[in-house]
């Protein structure tokens, strides 16, 4: 079967590593299923990986993509989960959890296989293309939000980075959910972007906001922190998720931290129960991804490449000919 999988390790150039070709067939394994994937969509974590982080050379070659929706043995449409080992199902109650394409193969193929406790029945009213938006960024981006900021209708959220997967779902989530957002891009474009999809306000990293904020969404890392810490109220919340701009921030403020009480919490993914709320959340409120641009799985390397430049507002998502 025709997949996008990693073949190579280079951490400095990552699409080195990336090729486009057969692969074998998924293998049957006892409490596992096999998916035929309709949509797949591209997140960080498949950049990270073709630079090792998480997917050591022996493991190689790796077909890469954690998100999918597609269509079970059965006929039916769904969702899958991509955290495996989180319950044991399929793996055995002793296996660590981990992200799909971390130790099994993934989703940017035409079919995967994965437990079938990962298999989520996708709602009638998403496509298969906004389904597999859902359980990376837009999972991420929901846990974020909702239960480890714990913000309620009314709050104030400041989120950096407008127009990456989960900096883009925050926004949207947030607006729904009756939240005053403010976003910040280093873009023009992308500010304007993140009011038109419902930010109260959006501005440069770094810009002194109309107030401050209860919660702040970090994805960003060291080069929005020291911004993220002084944005928020006494006692607010900062949530960590990432760190693409690197993990060593200059200036800790820890001063900041321990005199006005501010809690810095991080975030991986979320459970299969929450992706199940946000299946049902955006079912029922109307709330989509927001999908920047949809390929064929033979033009992958042009979604990493676009995904590496930053060049990209919401999801690239990848669809198999099959």
């Amino acid at each position: 079967m025709f997949a996008a999988y990693a073949a190579r390790i280079d951490p400095d150039s990552p699409l080195d590593g990336l090729e486009l070709g057969d692969r074998p067939e998924p293998g049957a394994r006892p409490g596992w299923t096999t998916v035929t994937v309709r949509a797949a969509s591209l997140n960080h974590h498949d950049l990270w990986s073709l630079r090792g982080v998480g997917l050591p050379e022996e493991r190689l070659p790796m077909i890469l993509g954690c998100d999918a929706a597609g269509v079970d043995e059965d006929g039916n449409e769904v969702v899958v989960h991509s955290v495996i080992g989180q319950t044991g199902h399929g793996v055995g109650p002793r296996e660590p959890r981990s992200i799909l394409t971390e130790r099994y193969q993934g989703t940017f193929a035409e079919r995967v296989a994965v437990p079938v406790w990962n298999v989520l029945p996708k709602p009638k009213e998403l496509s298969f293309e906004e389904a597999a938006c859902l359980p990376t960024a837009w999972l991420t981006a929901y846990r974020m939000l909702f239960t480890n900021a714990g913000v309620r209708p009314g709050d104030s959220v400041l989120v950096q980075g407008a127009g990456g997967g989960v900096a883009t779902a925050a926004i949207v989530l947030g607006k729904a959910a009756g939240l005053r957002v403010f976003a910040t891009s280093r873009d023009e474009a992308k500010r304007k972007r993140a009011v038109d999809l419902g930010a109260a306000d959006a501005f440069e990293p770094g810009a002194r906001l109309p107030q401050r904020v209860d919660a702040v969404i970090e994805t960003v890392g060291a080069a929005t922190w020291s911004h993220s810490i002084k944005s928020l109220r006494p006692g607010g919340t900062l949530v960590v998720s990432g760190a693409t701009s690197g993990d060593r921030p200059p200036h800790a403020e820890l001063t900041r931290i321990f005199f006005l009480e501010l809690k810095v919490v991080g975030s991986t993914m979320g459970s299969k129960d929450e992706l199940e709320d946000l299946l049902s959340f955006c079912a029922e409120t109307g709330v989509r991804p927001v999908i920047d641009e949809v390929l064929p799985l033979d033009r992958a390397r042009e979604g990493f490449a676009r995904m590496e430049s930053g060049d990209l507002f919401g999801k690239i998502v990848l669809t198999p000919a099959s």
